[in-house]
């Protein structure tokens, strides 16, 4: 899967606002490229956080996807409780195309992906629309 091809199918689900801060923007410089998911069928940006986001580069505390690698990123989305505890995910937030626990937001019940592939596409997927629905 692509960021376009994942930003394509939340998109599709309707009522969803994509932000994908740029340099100028009023976003911190380390948001600058990566994209943030909220379901806000007025437009508006919702108190709290996103439901999903992809991020394209290791933030500061959470360098264990090594995502600095050209092309690399990690799709990060909240679920359900049930849904974290069913994917009994690993914690080793570097391995490609496995969900895995979120190296930070575990607790907050998010799993995460680092290059999704063939391997959890449907997963993905299945969890973007929990998570916006």
């Amino acid at each position: 899967m692509t960021i376009d091809e994942i930003t394509e199918y939340v998109t599709d689900l309707g009522g969803v606002l994509v932000l994908r801060p740029t340099e100028g923007s009023e976003a911190p410089e380390i948001a600058w490229g990566d994209t943030f998911f909220y379901y806000a069928p007025d437009g508006v940006v919702p108190a709290g956080q996103p439901f999903a986001t992809i991020v394209t580069k290791d933030y500061p505390g959470d360098e264990t996807s090594d995502l600095n690698r050209p092309g690399r990123f990690r799709v990060n989305i909240a679920v359900s409780k049930t849904t974290f505890t069913e994917a009994a995910a690993p914690t080793d937030a570097s391995i490609d195309d496995t969900v895995v626990a979120h190296p930070l937001y575990a607790a907050a019940n998010w799993l995460a992906v680092v290059d999704p592939g063939k391997a959890t596409e449907a997963t993905v997927r299945e969890m973007l629309r929990e998570a916006h629905d």
